[in-house]
């Protein structure tokens, strides 16, 4: 079986291509089907989806592989654990309008799609309600009068799902929106496909980010940096290349990063991209992602030794999200 793509496929093609069935990545990765689950329950529950491009770049024959745990639906996602939930941040709590939610002062997050490239299991949002809370056009107007009628709001945030699933000119179309509300100053979009889905990074969508009077910031999200190979090296370059400030956020996740060697690494290889290492989660406590906990403890150490090993710009801030406070909180 090829992964390989002809490298004039577009980005949409390519994630039309992503793979929808584990026995299928299995396969190609050379490991028996018996690692799959009898049970599809978790596969139903929340469905298993990744692009060829991130899928290629796991490890043959490894069943630990740290980018295909993230992936691999478990039937550890079936069992229940104390204190994880289906809201676990209070996303719901903040909502103030359908896809608008505002949780800390001077910035709102918009849910402008449900859709990502790569379903990672221990998402955060698997369980959110986007039939209902999702700022698509039947919304917008509404979203968008509650920002101009905010004085205080000067950012936006582009959330989802992923923002950069949306195309071209519904991207543009949103951002020249929020560009007309006079308090608004900075864009921010949070986005996984740079790293999963490279191809994404065109012209166009360049000059969709930067051709506004906004101030954009992309934050990032890699977890590993068998994650970062050329071809993801070659986009973050055009990205760079075009004076777009990056960021990258991680998460702390059992069995993926869970060691300081690891993230020490990744800051390293971040950092060479002109990456720079931002936030570093805690796990959100989300029902069926208790496999991934990485207890206190051990994060503290983590956090120790990353200072210990690396300047002090490159270590990224260990925070964890709870509801109801006024930001995120440092471990």
């Amino acid at each position: 079986m090829d992964f390989c793509f002809e490298n004039d496929l577009t980005w949409q093609q390519q994630l039309a291509a992503s793979i929808t069935k584990p026995e299928e990545l299995l396969e190609f990765l050379d490991l028996d089907r018996s690692h799959y689950p009898k049970s599809n329950v978790a596969n139903i529950e929340f469905p298993f989806k990744v692009t060829r491009s991130f899928a290629s770049r796991m490890a043959k024959r490894d069943i630990h592989d740290p980018l295909l745990r993230q992936v691999l639906p478990l039937e550890d996602e079936l069992e229940s654990s104390h204190g994880f939930s289906t809201n676990p941040v209070g996303d719901v709590e903040a909502t103030v309008s359908p896809g608008i939610l505002h949780k800390y002062h001077g910035r709102v997050l918009l849910i402008v799609t449900p859709a990502c490239a790569i379903n990672c299991r221990y998402c955060f949002r698997r369980e959110f309600p986007y039939r209902d809370g999702s700022f698509g056009s039947t919304h917008e107007q509404v979203g968008l009068e509650y920002i101009s009628n905010n004085t205080e709001i000067n950012e936006v945030i582009l959330s989802g799902g992923d923002p950069l699933m949306l195309n071209d000119s519904k991207l543009k179309s949103l951002i020249q929106k929020i560009a007309a509300i006079p308090h608004i100053a900075r864009l921010r979009v949070h986005t996984r496909l740079p790293i999963v889905l490279p191809s994404r990074i065109t012209a166009e969508l360049i000059e969709v980010l930067t051709e506004t009077r906004l101030q954009t910031v992309l934050v990032l999200h890699t977890n590993h940096p068998n994650e970062l190979d050329r071809e993801v090296a070659d986009a973050i370059g055009q990205l760079v290349n075009a004076n777009i400030p990056l960021l990258n956020q991680s998460v702390l996740l059992k069995g993926v990063n869970d060691h300081s060697e690891t993230l020490i690494d990744l800051s390293e290889a971040l950092f060479s991209l002109n990456i720079l290492p931002y936030y570093l989660h805690l796990l959100d406590k989300t029902k069926g992602t208790a496999h991934f906990e990485t207890l206190l403890p051990k994060a503290k150490a983590i956090q120790k030794r990353l200072r210990q090993k690396l300047p002090g710009f490159l270590v990224p801030r260990m925070v964890w999200e709870k509801q109801g406070e006024a930001y995120k909180l440092p471990l």
